[in-house]
């Protein structure tokens, strides 16, 4: 208990330079986990795919990305407890025994390392990896997911085998790896909790976890924890998705770090939000009768969430889908399929899918001297695009088509440009934001009553109407194949 209250105090060892948090202090057990060969190849994969072929600046790494969330996962739960600590003083003295310090401190090492590996198990550019037909083809092959566990049990996390493999069940395969070398229960904490708030597991928390738990809840719900329809055994769970929904969640540390990093990389001010004012109005917040535990927004805190969203959705809009780094996109895809034409490199990805100890090998400058190779020996193809930054000429815009208006107006624009249907290619963005116009999937606002000054939950939709504008949408640009790529179009 003396350490969590050193740990509380700010007892670090040691601190990493970040561009846009600044100082990010690591405890030991970090330092140990940042070290790990699996952790350390994420310095070799960039961020956002190629979209510095577009945004010259954003060459920033995974590596960063996690170090950033890890450090504003932190600050969330830290800011949630100073804000009821500090709205508990005005009406009484609080003592904190060092059972409630305990419990803070080992829920809140707790979220820091499942943000700092929640991206551990991106391959080669990202998201654009998996979205290539032929590495989605390996991915799901039948017993590709007992080829990654082979030698390690997965029970504890995975109650069903996956269909088929995405970059979180990867993630999940390299935490595993990872905290089991570093002997993360010498600094008095367990694996299974840390895989318990990753996205696609489902785990029984220990009962180090069970415990804090019960003592956190006690702590912040107060006269209402034995209230309601919770029965004791629903509350390491309750807690548990609450730690989930920091690290993925509408308001997470994961979305929070993106979007300032790649809006400060690509040097565009869209992606720009208060973070500072967003966290003061985090709070703590609970149902008794549902049950319930999850984030709430303070009414004077509505600004804030609501610059969130929108540099969110501008982001999407105006970086993320740009015409032309989408279609560098396409390309890349593109380039990676015709990369593993060769049986060499097919082989030898295949090994890094299905093989954990091979897996740091599987980095952006694998591909990239691949395509090097292929351009010097096939100026036709699409590798040579990558390589020489040959820009797909694009043609139209359209939003919201569904797959036949898609079709058609491909075959539109074919038609009206006499070229064979094969030559106009599209690229598609959807952006998520549905979830947005249901309240947050359950973030309420504390809303205080003029009368009594007590504040009561509502849902955002209630309070606010600015929500209800965001839906899922699509952005479909229309390109014209590159000329430089000769005899293709059958083959697509």
């Amino acid at each position: 208990m003396r350490k969590a209250v050193n740990d509380l105090l700010g007892a670090y060892d040691k601190i990493i330079m970040d561009p846009v948090h600044g100082g990010i202090p690591l405890y030991r057990h970090e330092i140990r986990v940042i070290d790990h060969p699996l952790f350390q190849r994420l310095r070799n994969i960039c961020q956002n795919d190629i979209l510095s072929l577009v945004f010259p600046g954003a060459t920033h790494s995974r590596f960063l990305h996690s170090v950033g969330v890890m450090h504003v996962g932190g600050r969330m739960f830290r800011a949630m407890i100073d804000a009821y600590l500090r709205e508990r003083q005005l009406s009484e003295q609080v003592d904190l025994t060092l059972s409630q310090l305990d419990a803070i401190d080992y829920l809140a090492k707790t979220i820091r390392l499942g943000c700092l590996l929640h991206d551990s198990g991106h391959s080669s550019f990202s998201h654009q990896f998996t979205q290539a037909r032929r590495i989605h083809d390996l991915m799901a092959q039948p017993g590709r997911f007992e080829q990654l566990w082979e030698g390690a049990d997965f029970h504890r996390y995975f109650k069903e085998i996956p269909p088929e493999l995405e970059h979180e069940h990867y993630s999940v395969r390299v935490a595993h790896d990872i905290l089991s070398s570093i002997d993360l229960e010498q600094a008095g904490l367990y694996p299974e909790d840390v895989m318990g708030i990753m996205e696609t597991t489902q785990v029984s928390p220990s009962e180090a976890f069970c415990r804090h738990a019960h003592t956190f809840w006690e702590f912040i719900a107060g006269g209402d924890s034995d209230a309601g329809r919770l029965r004791n055994a629903d509350i390491p769970r309750l807690v548990m998705d609450m730690l989930s929904s920091i690290v993925s969640g509408e308001i997470d540390a994961d979305r929070a770090d993106y979007m300032l990093r790649d809006g400060f990389h690509s040097s565009v001010t869209i992606g720009g939000f208060n973070l500072d004012h967003l966290l003061s109005n985090l709070r703590f917040g609970w149902d008794t009768r549902t049950p319930w535990l999850g984030l709430a927004i303070t009414h004077k805190g509505l600004g804030a969430l609501e610059d969130f969203v929108y540099s969110r959705h501008q982001m999407y809009r105006k970086v993320y889908a740009h015409k032309t780094a989408l279609g560098f996109d396409w390309l890349l895809r593109e380039a990676i399929n015709e990369a593993l034409e060769d049986p060499e490199i097919f082989d030898w990805v295949n090994t890094c899918l299905s093989d954990i100890g091979y897996f740091a090998d599987l980095t952006d400058s694998f591909f990239w001297e691949a395509f090097r190779r292929i351009a010097r020996r096939r100026p036709d193809s699409y590798s040579r695009c990558i390589v020489d930054r040959v820009k797909l000429r694009h043609l139209d815009t359209r939003e919201n088509l569904n797959p036949d208006e898609l079709g058609a107006h491909r075959h539109w624009l074919a038609r009206e440009l006499s070229l064979p249907p094969g030559d106009v290619v599209t690229c598609t963005m959807r952006a998520k934001f549905s979830r947005i116009g249901e309240s947050f999937d359950g973030i309420q606002v504390l809303v205080r009553d003029p009368i009594t000054r007590s504040r009561r939950l509502q849902r955002i939709s209630d309070v606010s109407a600015f929500f209800s504008k965001f839906a899922d949408g699509t952005i479909t640009h229309f390109y014209l194949r590159p000329r430089e790529i000769t005899g293709q179009s059958a083959r697509h």
